[in-house]
């Protein structure tokens, strides 16, 4: 497990996952949103695999029909975590392989600040098991300006701290990448799909792909 906080970019090198990217950015095919829903999943499959890999393991002993033999198997499942609504494909994708885990949900938005004039992330509704001395895994499709992902994590280890946090994102900016690694604990790792350079002055990442809760489950009319 990663001691130190790590960035890991899955578009810096060539894989399957920049196909699925390449999909959730393309405008037309964001118009079948049961295939924009599953590309998220997919991406969270694939982060949570790799995530797998950094956990801790215990020999077990297994009995098959035919003898006995010995597996290194999950000495503890994680708490899978996500932030409404648009989280949810992600989270599904990542509770598809753990899938014994404990999952806990937050509502969190920006708003503007009216005193300071700065974009500020606002968090609401939350429903979590205990993380504390546990591996977390957040999975959430879009970092911008990376505020949301920030509070939430705070609100999760309000009555404790994970002893590792775990990231994962579809897409980032790198204004995003930067905040959250200024603000994150160095026990923490990323795993980002695709990071972008650019985000607009509404803070929306560009060329990103749009509003993933819509593209995910329709637009939304009637918002706090």
């Amino acid at each position: 497990m990663y001691q130190t906080l790590t960035v890991n970019h899955f578009g810096a090198n060539n894989s399957l996952i920049n196909s699925f990217v390449s999909e959730l950015r393309d405008a037309e095919i964001q118009k079948d949103s049961m295939r924009f829903r599953r590309n998220l999943e997919r991406i969270g499959e694939i982060a949570a695999y790799e995530v797998s890999k950094h956990l801790e393991y215990e020999e077990k002993e297994v009995v098959s029909p035919l003898g006995t033999t010995t597996l290194n198997l999950l000495k503890e499942q994680p708490v899978l975590a996500t932030i409404l609504r648009a989280g949810l494909p992600m989270l599904q994708g990542v509770l598809n392989y753990f899938d014994r885990a404990e999952s806990a949900f937050i509502s969190a938005f920006r708003q503007k600040n009216k005193s300071t004039n700065e974009i500020e992330a606002v968090t609401e509704y939350l429903s979590a098991p205990t993380i504390k001395d546990k591996v977390l895994i957040l999975a959430d499709p879009m970092s911008a300006t990376g505020k949301s992902m920030v509070a939430s994590y705070e609100v999760f280890a309000r009555e404790g701290a994970p002893k590792h946090t775990h990231v994962i994102a579809a897409i980032a900016s790198s204004d995003g990448v930067q905040y959250v690694k200024e603000h994150f604990p160095n026990n923490t790792t990323f795993w980002i799909a695709a990071i972008d350079d650019e985000l607009s002055t509404k803070s929306y990442i560009i060329p990103g792909l749009g509003d993933a809760g819509d593209l995910a489950y329709g637009e939304k009319m009637l918002k706090n």
